[in-house]
């Protein structure tokens, strides 16, 4: 994900930050599985990637294109 490389993250923090593996965090980069959150691990993923929820599909969705 270009966000969090950008902020310098890995998946491992992200991945603890949300309650998931980095495995998934990796699956999702590569657009092998689509998220699937709760609201408070939305809420986090927001956070930690310090962007809003209405910005969070732009990343996600533009970073697959690439």
């Amino acid at each position: 994900m270009k966000l969090r490389k950008r902020l310098g993250l890995t998946q491992k923090q992200v991945a603890a930050a949300v309650g998931v593996t980095d495995q998934t965090v990796s699956n999702w980069e590569v657009g092998r599985f689509e998220p699937r959150l709760t609201i408070s691990q939305m809420q986090a993923l927001c956070r930690i990637l310090q962007c809003s929820l209405e910005e969070l599909p732009n990343f996600i969705d533009s970073e697959k294109s690439e």
